[in-house]
């Protein structure tokens, strides 16, 4: 008798953009791994193509637009998103961040049409600092939190906070956030080629920052304790990676500290400027969750120093410095414990920071989790069925 394959399980993931972001770069991530014999992927970006669509098609993935403008509602992106689910048919919806969840929340019926699953990607976001919209979006899914099969959240922390925050999931998951050991690896070549570029000699110390200018990433606290390190060791250097750096570097009042800084607003090869750190810094005050650029750093056999937000603790174990948030002098005391570090002392430090991540956090295990949790709500009975049990 002729052996039945198992049909293949369509997810429609729901993102607000394809922007450069930690969520957007796991999403990528995701479904470029994610087995195609067992799964057929299609991404629906709210807004356009942004940064990542490209290499998401290149995995054959299909990527749709809806063309929301941003903070304006359009019944005409809800009546697209709807056709796309009855075209589709997918055995699950999984909507990342906020405004996905509130779409993908209404498209689906409040989840009676399909299998939805919502997911948090931060911890205590700072609402004052975002606009009203962002505000009453999370007012309505604390009111509707129990409407998906699932909420995912990739910290510990944001699971807490959202609970916290009055969300009554009929089943959390935390999935962390998962790092590609091949992609963020230690590369002595580089490292030497990335400071010949950055004019940097080979001997000179680099803290690094991986960040976009946002509130929560308070690079005004890295500065203040930059200034703090550059008074002790004035031959060391601070480079900045992230959209608005270069607007934040002319910004920097102290002309001493404004000349150590080296600040890009994008580069090519960020796996490769994060290997040529000497350490590597996450200065945010708030809403982190599973901090990519903490473990990218690790990863790439680089020690990290970074605050207590997020999971970030959980990540570091005992392979970096944790500090308070909003605190200058400790986190440069912290950098500066890292600087007093002999060479050899900081490569053996971040070897042991990439076993863990080796151990813990990579993308391997990341994907195997989706996957299990994407074969388990397809095999269940449709979630308009009244007998289906509760996830």
């Amino acid at each position: 008798m002729a052996l039945v394959s198992p049909r293949r399980l369509t997810i429609v993931h729901l993102v607000p953009a394809l922007d450069a972001g930690g969520a957007e770069r796991s999403l990528a991530n995701l479904v470029s791994r994610l087995d195609p014999t067992r799964f057929r992927n299609v991404v629906v970006s709210m807004t356009g193509r942004g940064v990542f669509a490209e290499s998401i098609e290149r995995a054959g993935v299909p990527v749709h637009t809806l063309g929301l403008q941003r903070g304006r509602p359009s019944v005409r992106a809800l009546w697209r998103l709807r056709q796309l689910l009855r075209q589709e048919a997918p055995a699950v919806l999984q909507t990342w961040l906020y405004h996905a969840d509130l779409l993908g929340l209404i498209a689906s019926g409040f989840g009676r049409s399909v299998n939805l699953v919502w997911n948090v990607r931060c911890s205590d976001l700072a609402l004052g600092q975002y606009r009203v919209l962002t505000r009453c979006v999370l007012w309505l899914l604390v009111r509707f939190s129990s409407a998906p099969r699932v909420v995912l959240s990739n910290s510990e922390a944001g699971r807490r906070h959202h609970v916290a925050l009055g969300y009554r999931a009929r089943h959390w998951q935390v999935i962390p956030n998962g790092f590609d050991p091949e992609i963020w690896r230690p590369d002595p070549a580089a490292r030497a080629s990335i400071r010949q570029q950055l004019g940097v000699a080979p001997q000179t110390l680099l803290i690094g920052l991986v960040a976009r200018r946002d509130p929560m990433k308070d690079h005004g606290n890295f500065l203040a304790a930059a200034a703090r390190v550059l008074a002790a060791h004035p031959g060391c250097r601070f480079v900045l990676v992230g959209a608005g750096s270069v607007a934040l570097h002319a910004e920097i009042a102290d002309s001493a500290l404004r000349a150590a800084c080296l600040s890009l607003d994008s580069h090519p090869a960020v796996p490769q400027i994060t290997a040529a750190f000497d350490v590597a810094c996450l200065s945010s005050a708030w809403g982190e969750a599973c901090p990519n650029v903490v473990g990218e750093a690790m990863a790439c056999g680089v020690p990290c120093v970074a605050t207590a937000v997020g999971d970030a603790a959980l990540l570091l174990g005992d392979t970096g410095r944790l500090v308070p948030p909003q605190n200058p002098a400790h986190l440069a005391r912290a950098l500066l414990e890292m600087l007093a570090l002999t060479p050899a002392q900081r490569v053996a430090l971040g070897l042991r920071a990439r076993a863990r991540i080796l151990e813990h956090y990579a993308l391997a295990r990341t994907v195997a989790a989706y996957a299990a949790l994407y074969e388990r709500l397809g095999a269940s009975a449709h979630p308009a069925d009244p007998s289906a049990p509760a996830a």
